[in-house]
């Protein structure tokens, strides 16, 4: 028998962690000097990791299960501890283990999905809002029986201009303003739906942007007013309830 030969199944017992005594010092003496023999513990270390991944594993030669049989008896700190039967005993937990780190996985990648998903939702409700109110402005816009109005000042270029579209039945209102002047900081230009009968009823603030440009969209308005005219006048940077004189701009529905 060779020396290589001589220590065969001492390797694969202590690529098990359980060859113990003068044979584990004589073992662990070769493989010092013994570039083969650490070769082969490599190797069969490599193979029992392999062993992990399946439900069984070869059986070891007959005296190699002697002799890990008795080098459990001798180890008196393990009487208490079940007597492996080989390195097949452990696949079972090693198993169990591989199992356990995969549901891990599973679960993470599953809370990271649940976290998408609840973004996904939180960003299709914004949408939805976002489409309705759209809808309601074109409704207000095609809407057949709305009430358009234009409201003007005297004939002088570039000539400031008001458009009031008015659907009594939604009590929605949107307003465009075009070619409108600025206006002093404390001052706003506000308008007001004239009913055909009662007072004046604001409907919103507004200060024109650098072109001249704004609107008003869907001022909060009593339900189902009919409206004679709107108007338009100087007020306040707060507003007012009642409308300061002069009025600046006037139309009737057309």
């Amino acid at each position: 028998m060779s020396v290589h030969e001589q220590f065969a199944e001492d390797l694969a017992l202590y690529a098990l962690g359980v060859l113990q005594g003068d044979e584990r010092v004589a073992l662990e003496k070769h493989l010092e000097g013994c570039a083969a023999c650490r070769c082969e513990l490599e190797q069969l270390r490599g193979d029992m990791a392999l062993m992990a991944l399946s439900t069984a594993g070869p059986v070891p030669p007959r005296r190699a299960r002697q002799r890990l049989l008795g080098a459990v008896a001798r180890e008196p700190r393990r009487t208490a501890a079940p007597v492996p039967q080989g390195w097949w005993t452990l696949v079972p937990w090693v198993a169990a283990a591989a199992l356990a780190m995969g549901l891990v996985a599973v679960l993470l990648q599953n809370s990271d999905l649940q976290r998408r998903v609840g973004g996904l939702q939180n960003q299709s409700v914004q949408q939805q809002a976002e489409l309705q109110r759209a809808r309601e402005v074109v409704s207000t816009l095609t809407a057949t029986d709305a009430m358009r109005v234009t409201l003007v000042t005297a004939k002088t270029p570039p000539q400031p201009q008001g458009k009031a579209i008015y659907v009594r039945d939604r009590s929605s209102l949107i307003f465009l303003a075009s070619n409108f002047r600025g206006l002093p900081a404390q001052k706003v230009y506000e308008l007001w739906l004239i009913p055909i009968n009662g007072a004046p009823i604001p409907d919103g603030i507004f200060k024109p942007d650098a072109h001249g440009s704004a609107t008003v969209i869907n001022p909060p308005l009593p339900t189902g007013v009919e409206a004679k005219a709107f108007a338009i006048t100087v007020e306040p940077e707060s507003g007012s309830s009642v409308p300061t004189m002069p009025i600046l701009m006037i139309g009737a529905g057309e």
